[in-house]
């Protein structure tokens, strides 16, 4: 797979059916290793032992009902409380990084109404605060270590 703008991990693969699938830690299982999912394994990882997010809390594939339609968001990451404080959205490397991807994300908060929201393809990486009181959203330089999204 590609090189990504991460830290170099160690997964666990196999093939099945001539279809390399990589192990998820956080569902506990395989899964077909997409370029997005490589991206998705790699920048979870990156979150769990460099930003020091718990793994019990990030949940992976995320439902939400939005106009009456199930969605998925690619990752939730809650505080201590339960209550969810970021969405993650990530795309294969070759996916450009553009406003249609932060629509795409914004319209998961509608639902969840968070205060971060992250999105990797797994050569950039964004985060941005959202100020629901004044309509305001601004970018971080780098992605928060989990203390700062508490």
């Amino acid at each position: 797979m590609q090189k990504l703008n991460l830290p170099d991990y160690q997964f666990t693969t196999k093939v099945e059916a001539g279809k390399t699938l990589i192990f998820d830690e956080i569902r506990k299982k395989y899964l077909i290793l997409t370029p997005e999912e490589w991206v998705r394994q790699n920048f979870i990882k990156y979150l769990i032992d460099e930003k020091h997010y718990p793994k019990s809390l990030v949940a992976i594939e995320k439902q939400i009902i939005f106009n009456g339609l199930l969605k998925r968001c690619d990752a939730v990451v809650y505080n201590r409380n339960g209550e969810p404080k970021a969405i993650i959205e990530f795309k294969a490397p070759e996916v450009k990084i553009s406003e249609k991807v932060f629509e795409q994300i914004s319209k998961y908060n509608y639902k969840l109404k968070v205060e971060f929201l992250i999105v990797s393809n797994g050569l950039q990486h964004f985060c941005c605060k959202v100020d629901f009181e004044n309509f305001k959203t601004s970018f971080f330089p780098e992605i928060p270590n989990f203390n700062q999204l508490i």
